[in-house]
């Protein structure tokens, strides 16, 4: 990455990381090839709690620190609100960063909608499918099931 005249390149890229795997780490990863500092926004657990309908696995704290110690990632931030606009607002990122699993869909136009209008680029990197937290989590499930 090259630094304009207007600095360097922000990006932000947002997830829960819970029960953090390879597909999480190829976000970061290529998130930062395409940026010179690196935002990584951690959910919090009670927005997860709103947009997913349970709270993580592992705590806030916790997750944080994992995605701190990533070499990729050059900040951490507590994503505590629902709106990435307002998140934009505090944070004033270049390029936003999500899985391709939003592209062309209705809240994924609208983010690219929103964005555009502020000047921040919305790129998607493929959404690692083999290896999910949710399929991590259904398998704690089944791993933690009362006997019969």
């Amino acid at each position: 990455m090259t630094i304009d005249q207007h600095g360097p390149r922000v990006g932000y890229a947002a997830g829960a990381f819970d029960l953090f795997h390879v597909g999480h780490l190829n976000i970061l990863r290529q998130a930062r090839q395409h940026c010179d500092h690196l935002i990584a926004g951690v959910v919090s657990d009670e927005l997860l709690e709103i947009t997913k309908g349970h709270r993580p696995v592992v705590g806030l704290a916790e997750r944080m620190e994992i995605v701190e110690h990533i070499r990729y990632v050059d900040q951490v931030h507590a994503e505590v609100l629902l709106d990435k606009l307002d998140t934009w607002r505090q944070l004033r990122f270049d390029v936003f960063f999500k899985g391709d699993d939003w592209k062309g869909t209705p809240k994924g136009d609208l983010l690219e909608r929103e964005f555009a209008a502020v000047g921040v680029e919305v790129v998607y990197f493929p959404y690692t499918r083999q290896t999910s937290s949710t399929k991590l989590r259904a398998a704690l499930d089944v791993l933690t099931l009362p006997a019969a």
